[in-house]
C-alpha cells in the first residue's frame, strides 16, 4: 500500500511516518508514504495558494488550478491512484469504507485548509469525498493521519498480530470486549474470574456476550446498521439485552 498526501503542512508527517507500527512499517516497505508539498504547484513568487471567495464571505478559499495540476503529475508518478478528498459533506469513514480502501494499491489524500478547495477540484477530478465525522478541524492533516492509520491496519504484516486486527471494534459489526492486564485488583476492582479460568471456551463466550453488551448499550445504532451480518447467536445476545433493536420484530 502507498499512501500520498498533498498538503501545505508537509511537516505534520514527519513524525507520523517514522512512529511506532506504522514507522515500522514504513522500513520494512509495506507501506509507503509520500508527502507533497501543494504549494510546489503555485504559479506565483509568494507561493501563495488561497483567494477570497467569489460573492464575498469570511476565510480564503484554495485556488483550483494548482491543486488539480498537482493531483494529475502525482496520478503519473506510480500505479493507478484512487484520490480521496477529505471533507465534512463527504461519506463517513467508517470500516466498511475503511476495508474498501484497503483494497486499493495506491491512495492519494487531499488536505484542505482555510475554507475548504475552489468547488471546480471536486467538479473537475471527481476523487471520493470523506469525512471522519461531524465536526470541523483546522485542516485535514489530522484526518488524513486517521485515514491512513486505519487503512494501513489491514495491510498484512503491518500489525504483529493478525487476530488482534480481526477482532477489532466495528470488524465483526460490534465493540470490543472489555481488556484486562495486571495488575490483578486496582482500588478493589478485579479482573473478571473467568478471564483467569483458563477455560478458553468460557473466556470466548464471556467476550462474545461483553462486546453484544456494550454495543447495545453505547452503539445501539451499529445494531441497525449490521444486523445482516450478524450469526444468529449474536442475534439471539442482542434480543436478550435489548429486544427493541431487533429489527425483525418490527
Amino acid at each position: 500500500m502507498h499512501f500520498d498526501v498533498l498538503t501545505i503542512f508537509p511537516e505534520f508527517f514527519a513524525p507520523f511516518r517514522t512512529t511506532g507500527v506504522l514507522g515500522r512499517a514504513v522500513e520494512r516497505s509495506l507501506i509507503g508514504i509520500d508527502v507533497h508539498d501543494m504549494r510546489d504547484w503555485a504559479d506565483n513568487k509568494w507561493r501563495q495558494l488561497d483567494d477570497e471567495p467569489y460573492g464575498g464571505g469570511p476565510g480564503m478559499v484554495i485556488q483550483a488550478p494548482p491543486v488539480i495540476t498537482a493531483v494529475r503529475e502525482i496520478e503519473r508518478r506510480g500505479d493507478r491512484v484512487r484520490t480521496v478528498l477529505l471533507s465534512p459533506r463527504g461519506r463517513m469513514l467508517d470500516q466498511t469504507l475503511v476495508e474498501e480502501l484497503a483494497g486499493e494499491t495506491r491512495l492519494l489524500v487531499l488536505c484542505g485548509r482555510y475554507e475548504g478547495f475552489d468547488e471546480r477540484v471536486a467538479e473537475i477530478l471527481e476523487p471520493d469525498e470523506v469525512s471522519i465525522g461531524d465536526y470541523i478541524l483546522g485542516g485535514g492533516e489530522v484526518a488524513a493521519m486517521v485515514v491512513m492509520e486505519a487503512v494501513a491496519r489491514l495491510v498484512p504484516g503491518v500489525v504483529g498480530d493478525p487476530e488482534s486486527v480481526a477482532e477489532d471494534s466495528f470488524v465483526a459489526g460490534l465493540l470490543d470486549h472489555p481488556s484486562y492486564t495486571r495488575p490483578l485488583e486496582v482500588e478493589g476492582c478485579e479482573v473478571p474470574e473467568v478471564l483467569r479460568s483458563g477455560n478458553h471456551a468460557k473466556i470466548a463466550r464471556w467476550r462474545l456476550e461483553r462486546g453484544v453488551e456494550a454495543t447495545v448499550t453505547r452503539r445501539p445504532d451499529l445494531i441497525i446498521k449490521n444486523w445482516d451480518r450478524y450469526p444468529a447467536e449474536v442475534r439471539r445476545l442482542i434480543r436478550r439485552y435489548a429486544p427493541g433493536l431487533d429489527p425483525e420484530r418490527g
